[in-house]
């Protein structure tokens, strides 16, 4: 079974829907075209197809880390992409080989946080990533092994929140649990659960709060949980239009967009996109991207998102798609 199918079923129907190449080796890609202005533009694939990796951005360059490969399974790579020169280069391999890890960067260092191995195993991993040096540290344990959570950072601290264990039985696994990390002194703090129990949800920091969006548990919720970190409390605030499981989530212009997903598994991947205003507490529809996927990554580099990897049905993708907003 893949990784991104255990425990799921399809969910439509279900009360949630109810309620509504560059080559390896770094060579670029020759004449890339210009980006659209309010709409997506292919740029140079990742090196190797792949799903449920992870994303970060450090000092304008996006970092692909890990994820899930049919044909070379658990890739421990590291992939760093230049928006300038619309180049991926391979970086220093991540020493634990993951797929479904949560990602965030903090002082310029890439921390990538639990996910699930090559056997099936949801892991505790926090391994750090040094672009100065190209090179990665073990880092304190995560306490609760956790695959596919959702992450953002606020002022330094890396929160980590909801997920599955494939080692628990209540509520088939989906979690609340939110653990907070401090680099400064390598813990682990355990912080107010979320309201709704999400796995394969995607997360992403405006102004100081994090927004939690899409995913599944008992049910696959269409509303935004926000998380304040400085009160450690959680609010509910409007739904988005379509129900998403593994989606993917950015930040411009103080704005969360959320792209792709599925509507569960063995489903063909979502390539709508939509936008919330948490000022408004509103959501729009924004052009769709090019490419259906689910188990994607995503991040912005100076005012344009770049969706990387993810899968549609039986099929990984090496995609990279450029959004611009306005």
């Amino acid at each position: 079974m893949r990784p991104f199918e255990r425990g799921l079923v399809p969910f439509t129907g279900r009360a949630a829907l109810m309620a509504a190449a560059a080559f390896v080796g770094g060579c670029s890609s020759p004449a890339a075209p210009a980006l659209k202005s309010h709409g997506w533009t292919a740029r140079a694939s990742l090196p190797t197809q792949r799903a449920g990796l992870g994303a970060g951005v450090i000092n304008a360059t996006l970092y692909a880390v890990g994820g899930y490969d049919s044909a070379n399974y658990w890739p421990n790579r590291l992939d760093a992409y230049d928006p300038s020169t619309d180049r991926w280069t391979s970086r220093a391999p991540m020493p634990t080989p993951r797929a479904g890890l949560a990602v965030g960067v903090i002082a310029g260092r890439l921390y990538a946080v639990g996910g699930n191995d090559q056997g099936g195993v949801t892991g505790h991993d926090n391994e750090s990533y040094d672009p100065a040096t190209n090179s990665w540290t073990t880092r304190a344990p995560i306490p609760t092994a956790r695959e596919s959570p959702a992450a953002g950072v606020v002022n330094g601290i890396l929160y980590v929140v909801g997920g599955y264990d494939a080692g628990t039985t209540i509520n088939l696994g989906d979690l609340t649990t939110v653990e907070a990390y401090d680099p400064s002194t390598d813990s682990w703090t355990t912080k107010s659960p979320m309201p709704t129990a999400r796995r394969y949800a995607a997360a992403a920091v405006i102004k100081g709060i994090l927004y939690v969006v899409g995913g599944c548990g008992n049910e696959c919720p269409l509303s935004v949980d926000a998380y304040d970190p400085a009160k450690d409390q959680w609010t509910t605030l409007a739904n988005m239009s379509t129900a998403r499981l593994a989606p993917a989530a950015a930040v411009i212009g103080g704005r969360l967009y959320v792209m792709g997903g599925t509507l569960g598994a063995g489903v063909p991947a979502l390539n709508s996109v939509e936008s919330f205003d948490p000022a408004s507490n509103r959501w729009q529809v924004e052009p769709s991207m090019p490419t259906g996927r689910y188990w994607l990554a995503a991040g912005t580099v100076s005012g344009v998102i770049y969706a990387i990897g993810g899968m549609s049905v039986a099929t990984e993708f090496p995609v990279t798609e450029a959004f611009v907003p306005f």
